[in-house]
């Protein structure tokens, strides 16, 4: 099963990510720009999402993918780790993310590691 852990290892794969403690609970940071947090139940994720998108991914998948009601307002998405499919789903979710936070510099040079951009490792 995929679980948090899981979530830190990609997340600081990542060129130039950092993990730093902010409101109780780890977030994943480009170039100071926070791009995951990990909430403290460990059961699920955010990441940034811009809101015409999020709103079609529930739509899509309301299992996997929500909003709290304080959250609303901003440009994150909520997932449920427990609802992903595989590790190369997390893998590509936290690359979009990242890929929205970092300096284009970065985005342009970074290459995802083979097919589907994934890691192997389907648990």
């Amino acid at each position: 099963m995929i679980d948090a852990d899981d979530v830190r290892r990609i997340a600081l794969s990542l060129p130039e990510t950092a993990e730093k403690e902010a409101w109780s609970m780890p977030t994943f940071r480009v170039a100071g720009k926070m791009f995951v947090t990990v909430p403290d139940d460990q059961t699920s994720f955010a990441v940034r999402c811009p809101k015409h998108d999020r709103l079609e991914l529930i739509a899509a998948e309301p299992e996997k993918f929500w909003v709290p009601p304080h959250e609303a307002r901003s440009d994150w998405v909520r997932v449920r780790l427990g609802a992903l499919e595989d590790m190369a789903e997390l893998y590509d979710i936290l690359v979009d993310s990242w890929k929205q936070a970092a300096p284009e510099h970065l985005v342009e040079s970074f290459t995802a590691p083979g097919p589907g951009g994934g890691p192997a490792d389907n648990r």
